[in-house]
């Protein structure tokens, strides 16, 4: 049964586990990836605390530069998906040839932007004149790679979109294991500290675009990435905009809420404040990275069957996911509360900066069973085409709640109000998001009994 075949026919859980299965183990990896590589830069001796913290103060600027990469693939992938559910391999094709020339384009503008305006974006989102250095010495080499980064993103998107999630997994963590060797290298043996970091990423992002491009031209793939199908046509960039949209704004609204948080951060508890959420961020990205993978195998599956009208298969794609991802998140929750300073002591020994990530933690991921379906509900209406829809829905945890919550909620209890402002965001948006998956799959069960009369 070839992946096209599998996609209609093969049972949705076991679909379930090809697809998501290498995308959650590639997921994993890039979360330790993440982990040891900010472990690597709170060791550096007599600098870590800071360098965590201006590490922080790079994040809005780092989702905003994922807000491109990863909503162009998705849009990009999404229509490559459908397109082959219809059974339009040339269509395909050339939305892949469009994919790669905006993410081009897009990487080349944000690298030039970046050259001239980097120190006055980093003192908007946050920086001091402490903690800038570290910052400016990590993103100015991100930004420079960010003309082969988003393109090879896009084309590893892709891959899997095609039906070969095995290979994009593999990818996927091929880099990250050559990036946890080559960052001690960089940041200890060539002494280059945390711009070392960020010269290891770098050149991970360029194996993979090397190795992508490599696949879909000379490599086994399905589609093939031609050259009279790189540009930029007005057709294709509509389709790939209006489902990037809700991946957009969702990366976007994640750089903007680092924004807000950094400053009410910054006036209730510092620099080293920053630092800890840092650290408590990175700790929910242990157990929220599998989640990310599962939607993206689950998107695959769930554009697909909708192409092709199999509403019950992509409904179902969703129930299976949303149960996996609880499954896994509260089996995070059990084991930070149980042992946040094992947690902790993984970024950082300095002891003011380990009692406040302690003291957020045990506060800030309360609520973190409940993410799955604020996560996979947007992904499934952005899987099957109501872009509009996911992208409201997107922004509800990080903008539409959460942001009025974290301005009122620490003026009435400080730092601890900052704290407590994502739960509370976390437990609502859960709730609006539940009601629309039950009205959406009332309207699909609907559409099911129509489909079975005319047959």
């Amino acid at each position: 049964m070839d992946n096209q075949q599998a996609l209609r026919n093969e049972k949705v859980g076991t679909l379930l586990l090809k697809y998501s299965v290498p995308a959650i183990l590639a997921m994993m990896v890039t979360s330790l990836y993440n982990t040891v590589d900010r472990a690597f830069i709170g060791s550096i001796e007599g600098v870590g605390a800071l360098a965590i913290s201006g590490l922080g103060v790079t994040m809005p600027l780092f989702t905003i530069l994922g807000a491109f990469c990863v909503a162009i693939a998705v849009g990009g992938s999404t229509n490559i998906s459908i397109k082959l559910g219809e059974g339009n391999k040339e269509e395909a094709e050339r939305v892949l040839g469009n994919t790669f020339a905006l993410e081009l384009s897009v990487g080349i503008l944000i690298a030039i932007v970046g050259l001239f305006f980097l120190d006055n974006i980093l003192y908007v989102f946050g920086a001091s004149n402490e903690t800038i250095p570290y910052a400016r010495e990590y993103m100015s080499v991100i930004i420079f790679a960010a003309w082969f980064n988003l393109p090879g993103f896009a084309l590893n998107s892709a891959i899997r979109a095609e039906g070969n999630p095995k290979l994009a997994a593999k990818m996927m963590i091929t880099s990250c294991i050559l990036n946890l060797i080559l960052d001690p290298i960089f940041i200890f043996v060539f002494d280059m500290g945390i711009r070392g970091a960020a010269i290891g990423t770098a050149i991970c992002q360029l194996v993979i675009c090397i190795w992508s491009t490599y696949y879909f031209t000379k490599g086994k793939s399905n589609l093939k990435l031609r050259i009279q199908n790189i540009r930029l046509e007005k057709k294709y960039l509509k389709l790939i905009t209006i489902i990037a949209l809700t991946p957009f704004f969702f990366e976007l609204s994640a750089g903007f809420i680092h924004l807000v948080t950094n400053r009410v951060l910054k006036i209730y508890g510092g620099d080293l404040a920053i630092g800890a959420m840092t650290t408590v961020t990175s700790i929910s990205l242990m157990f929220l990275m599998p989640v990310f993978g599962l939607s993206q195998g689950m998107q695959t599956i769930i554009a697909y069957n909708y192409g092709a009208k199999q509403y019950d298969r992509a409904k179902k794609a969703l129930s299976l996911s949303i149960a996996v991802a609880t499954s896994i998140l509260t089996i995070g929750f059990i084991l930070i509360r149980l042992f946040p300073e094992l947690f902790v002591g993984v970024f950082t020994k300095n002891n003011e900066l380990m009692n406040l990530a302690i003291n957020g933690i045990s506060i800030n991921l309360i609520s973190l069973p409940t993410i799955g379906i604020s996560i996979l509900g947007p992904v499934y209406f952005q899987s099957i085409g109501s872009a509009k829809k996911s992208m409201v829905l997107s922004l509800l945890r990080q903008v539409i709640i959460l942001i009025p919550v974290i301005l009122i909620v620490p003026k009435i209890l400080g730092l601890n109000g900052v704290w407590m402002s994502q739960p509370i965001s976390d437990i609502v948006t859960m709730m609006i998001i539940g009601a629309f998956l039950i009205k959406e799959f009332k309207k699909v069960s609907k559409n099911e009994e129509i489909i079975e009369k005319i047959s």
